[in-house]
């Protein structure tokens, strides 16, 4: 065998050595994104920079390969999803809203089927003040503090006049997040699980031990005590 065969074998076999490391990496990055992104995508991220790393890899150093790739790959990855250009993460932001929308509409519903309504007898207006102050806290929730100033930013003349509008929007992102902390510890944690570390619903019922109808239910009321929280912070 050529020293080239032998080098190339090398590299291959340093980088089946490492795969774990590569997905135990991604999974831990993916569970921190403050949006969601496609766990595969990470893990492909991370595959480049293991294959770096097992090109430069040098073993007369003494380190081990898995210590020398975890930077790397870790590096990679994050360039990864850095590269997620706003209209990514502004189509990433609506799906999200769609999706816990329809969940806390199809909670609503149950609810109101089973006779279970939190607020029983209120007129069709009342209803609709309630469902669009839940919806509203959903499409704040959905997105990060820096999503609409990104794109923003990205267009205006001179990047030091940040609209109005995005202040506030990043203020009220900041101010509930604060106020999230302050809820009962299920829906702390439901709410944190789906909105800032990226789970679905029924995975952040998984984590809290609850069934996934009963965290609609509490994912429901949690939007309305963080509403009310909002209203008296000065927030509408």
């Amino acid at each position: 065998m050529s020293s080239s065969e032998e080098e190339r074998q090398s590299v291959s076999e340093l980088i089946a050595e490492a795969q774990g490391l590569v997905r135990s990496l991604a999974m831990r990055v993916h569970r921190s994104l403050p949006i969601p992104m496609d766990l595969d995508d990470l893990i492909a991220y991370g595959q480049l920079g293991l294959a770096e790393a097992a090109q430069k890899y040098d073993p007369a150093e003494g380190v081990r390969f898995t210590t020398f790739a975890y930077y790397r790959v870790r590096g990679a990855i994050y360039d990864g999803v850095s590269k997620m250009n706003w209209t990514s993460r502004a189509r990433l932001r609506r799906a999200r809203f769609r999706e816990m929308a329809d969940d806390v509409l199809q909670s609503d519903a149950s609810a109101t089927a089973d006779g279970e309504s939190d607020s029983p007898g209120e007129s069709d207006a009342e209803w609709l003040g309630r469902m669009t102050e839940r919806l509203a806290i959903v499409y704040l929730a959905s997105g990060d503090e820096n999503s609409d100033t990104s794109g923003v930013l990205s267009e205006a003349p001179d990047r030091h006049e940040i609209p109005s509008k995005v202040v506030a929007n990043r203020e009220m992102q900041t101010t509930l997040r604060r106020l999230v902390e302050q809820l009962p510890a299920d829906a702390r944690r439901l709410i944190t699980s789906i909105y800032f570390e990226g789970f679905s619903l029924t995975e952040a019922a998984e984590r809290v031990g609850i069934s996934k109808s009963w965290a609609s239910r509490i994912h429901a009321k949690g939007l309305d005590q963080l509403a009310q929280s909002l209203r008296r912070s000065g927030n509408d």
